[in-house]
């Protein structure tokens, strides 16, 4: 369920109202742990938390580095946590911290998902948000994917 609204505020307002209270819940949490050097906007139909391309060029489709997006898809909503899940430290630690706080721990490739704020340990996601700087991400990337590479 990809949105093609343009800003954040036009994604909010699109939603049904216990998502919009939810999806905005998750997003205070973002932005109050967010390093700098990492900017909210609208990408891939989500709001994501990148890396922006004056800071970063060099990425494989020509889009900002993603780091973190917040989305609301057809049966669930979902927080994607790339840094997480390119470091199988931090993807196992992660794990571990988010099963110990006792919620349904529902995955997918890059994302947790849920269906109701009460779902989701806030305080554990803002922590992860907050533990990766823009320049340790870019390691993590270029770790990954390679450095210097063009699109």
């Amino acid at each position: 369920m990809q949105s093609k609204a343009t800003t954040v505020e036009q994604y909010l307002a699109e939603l049904p109202e216990e998502r919009r209270e939810a999806i905005a819940m998750v997003r205070q949490t973002i932005l109050e742990n967010l390093p700098d050097g990492y900017v909210e906007g609208m990408n891939w139909g989500m709001i994501a938390y990148q890396v922006p391309l004056s800071r970063y060029p060099n990425t494989y489709n020509k889009q900002p580095l993603m780091f973190a997006a917040l989305a609301s898809q057809k049966n669930h909503m979902a927080v994607y946590l790339s840094a997480i899940y390119a470091d199988d430290r931090r993807r196992d630690a992660f794990e571990k911290a988010y099963k110990d706080t006792g919620k349904r721990f529902d995955v997918g490739k890059s994302c947790v998902r849920f269906k109701e704020i009460a779902d989701l340990p806030l305080e554990l996601i803002g922590e992860v948000i907050a533990s990766v700087p823009v320049e340790e991400f870019i390691a993590i990337d270029e770790s990954v994917h390679g450095k210097g590479r063009t699109g």
